[in-house]
């Protein structure tokens, strides 16, 4: 079984009893020096038995307190501290000085070479005031409200109760050279630093709780690829849109012209037939028209116009046309646009779309 580390008189909330003491087989003589000088009656010191029993008697006694730092506190909480334009004055009415004293409750000489002290009960309760009074007020100031702030400040408060119980500082046998009459020293070398930042360390903030993440609730997509509200389909041309520019200036972006029935119908119904020109492709695109019977080839084109040629812009392919029969289908109506219709060229038109 290993040995403990620290005795249960280290434990929180134990009262004080005799420090539990381990040295090694051959005493130092920095600590034979140290209790030859802190003994006013002289006594042998020759042996380990003889500087155990010295070095406990010693640490035992009622007065073998020591001073481990000093920390200036305020003495109130920041808004009721006094103003004045001359700092010393400040200091004298606004802080006061709370000394830390401990008294110790290890040595170990052998293993871990270390001294360990435990806090007063009277520093612990002059700590746990200051943190109740002064430190948990600034703390709740300095933080919004919320619901369960009282809740959390109390268990702030708890918390540093059970740390400042718990709190042993522990640091080199060496420290056994501040060694003064009757058991009482002081830390030397600095260590009065290390002390007041491990205590300042006790002092927590009030956290408030962190904000509350929202969920953004989106929509479930139609499809997988989908990632919002969008069309299925492209957008397709108004009929304002078609209206206004020409059929044959528009450059398609592949040579397939098919185009649904409703749409050619309501192309032909928004233009008279007298204003419908078509221009002449190139002869690269004019394909023969071929049937099943004996007769030979023939090919079609439309006639030439001057404003095929007068366009900067690339020819574009013959729309597909609806034919006649098409139109025939729907009611003679004034939406259909045939005012400048001349039913003479019937005869004509419907023979150049059934060859």
């Amino acid at each position: 079984m290993p040995p403990l580390l620290l005795p249960s008189s280290a434990a929180a909330f134990k009262t004080r009893s005799a420090p539990n003491i381990v040295l090694s087989t051959k005493v130092d003589p920095w600590l034979t020096q140290t209790l030859k000088r802190i003994n006013r009656i002289k006594r042998p010191l020759n042996s380990v038995p003889q500087h155990f029993r010295c070095l406990t008697e010693t640490l035992s006694s009622p007065s073998a307190i020591w001073t481990l730092c000093s920390l200036m506190l305020p003495k109130a909480p920041e808004s009721e501290l006094r103003k004045d334009d001359n700092p010393l004055v400040e200091a004298l009415f606004n802080y006061q000085i709370l000394t830390i004293e401990a008294y110790i409750v290890h040595v170990d000489m052998v293993s871990q070479n270390e001294v360990a002290f435990k806090l007063t009960p009277e520093s612990i309760e002059s700590l746990v005031e200051y943190h109740k009074d002064i430190h948990s007020v600034d703390t709740a100031a300095a933080t919004w409200n919320w619901s369960e702030k009282e809740v959390q400040l109390k268990k702030l408060q708890e918390d540093f109760v059970q740390a400042a119980n718990r709190f042993v500082y522990r640091t080199n046998a060496m420290a056994l050279e501040g060694l003064e009459e009757d058991g009482a020293g002081e830390l030397l070398c600095g260590r009065s630093e290390e002390v007041r930042s491990a205590i300042m360390g006790l002092f927590l903030p009030l956290l408030p709780p962190p904000p509350r993440i929202v969920d953004v609730v989106r929509p479930t997509p139609l499809l997988p690829s989908s990632t919002g509200a969008e069309n299925w389909w492209q957008p397709t041309m108004s009929l304002s849109q078609q209206t206004s520019m020409d059929p044959w200036r528009i450059v398609p972006s592949s040579p397939n012209t098919t185009s649904s029935a409703d749409s050619t119908s309501s192309m032909w119904a928004s233009m008279g037939m007298n204003e419908m020109q078509l221009p002449s492709p190139s002869s690269s695109f004019s394909e023969p028209y071929t049937t099943d019977c004996d007769s030979p080839p023939q090919f079609y084109s439309a006639p030439m116009t001057t404003a095929a040629y007068s366009s900067p812009m690339c020819m574009a392919p013959i729309p597909q046309l609806p034919l006649p029969s098409m139109l025939l289908q729907q009611q003679c109506s004034a939406s259909m646009g045939f005012g400048g219709f001349d039913w003479g060229r019937y005869q004509d038109l419907s023979m150049s779309f059934a060859m």
